[in-house]
């Protein structure tokens, strides 16, 4: 082949990667729009719906028959409560998980097995890990419709989530930096809790934060183990009943009275609120534990 031909055939490929990429970025981007667009028209439908209804009443009174009384106090505690306690026991438990698939377990055909049902257990519908709660946490322990039932159920949910994500973060931490920890004489634990571990940490923290933002939004599990949605009063302790703010919003929206439905965009306005707290600290845990000291 001449080289002129050459030259020729490189060009009419160049072109058409050139061609294939503008499509591919219109598309992505179409995509992403798409997104956006209708997260902001929910944004501006449910505060258009529901800004009218927040005040610091709302905030500070409990539930009530009468709209004009009602408000959210019980809820957000008790998410709050339910939060805490998962938190409490899903990250120590899913980082521990982690470290040990990645840095100890032995690489062999159960290791493989296990690895197998967390990703299974990751893509569980949340309405089973209700009805395992409901049939463990709640009847076989007699933890009844308590905080702590609750809270361990969401940990059962998350916990999958967790773990990938606590592996991915310790997974991409460089080789070198363990070698060159062995070089100077550290044990494997002292290499993993001093050298690895810190440098994954971030990513392990977005991922336990946006579990937690999964787990903060459920619904079905809860109901599931029988949290209640009209709770006139806030948890004192793990043991006492509880409500949280999506069963709060499914009760005031499931009501036929519009003020209801009002108090309920309130509510969700609220929970975005919730949401995007826990996304700012995800974000500046972050930026906290990558910054050179």
């Amino acid at each position: 082949m001449s080289q002129p031909a050459t030259v020729d055939a490189f060009a009419r490929r160049r072109k058409t990667r050139a061609r294939v990429a503008s499509v591919s970025s219109a598309l992505f981007f179409a995509a992403a729009a798409v997104g956006i667009i209708a997260l902001v028209i929910l944004l501006v439908d449910v505060t258009r719906d529901g800004a009218g209804s927040l005040s610091w009443d709302f905030l500070t009174s409990f539930p009530s028959r009468f709209a004009a009384r009602a408000g959210i106090k019980a809820a957000l505690l008790g998410s709050l409560w339910v939060l805490g306690f998962t938190t409490l026991f899903s990250f120590p438990l899913g980082v521990a998980t982690a470290i040990w698939l990645e840095e100890y377990a032995p690489r062999n055909a159960w290791t493989q097995f296990v690895q197998m049902n967390i990703a299974n257990l990751a893509a569980v519908p949340s309405i089973v890990y209700g009805i395992l709660g409901l049939a463990v946490f709640v009847r076989a322990l007699a933890l009844e419709r308590s905080v702590l039932a609750g809270a361990l159920t969401l940990t059962l949910l998350i916990l999958p989530v967790i773990i990938i994500s606590a592996q991915e973060a310790i997974r991409a931490v460089p080789n070198s930096i363990r070698l060159g920890a062995y070089a100077l004489g550290a044990t494997r634990w002292q290499t993993v809790q001093r050298q690895v571990f810190p440098v994954a940490l971030p990513g392990v923290l977005t991922g336990t934060i946006l579990a937690l933002s999964r787990a903060i939004g459920e619904t079905a599990p809860l109901i599931m183990i029988g949290a209640l949605a009209y709770v006139p009063f806030a948890p004192d302790g793990p043991l006492d009943e509880f409500t949280v703010l999506p069963i709060q919003i499914f009760g005031w929206i499931s009501r036929p009275q519009v003020e209801f439905h009002r108090l309920a965009a309130a509510g969700i306005l609220v929970l975005v609120v919730v949401l995007m707290a826990f996304n700012l600290v995800a974000v500046l845990l972050r930026n906290r534990y990558t910054t050179p000291r």
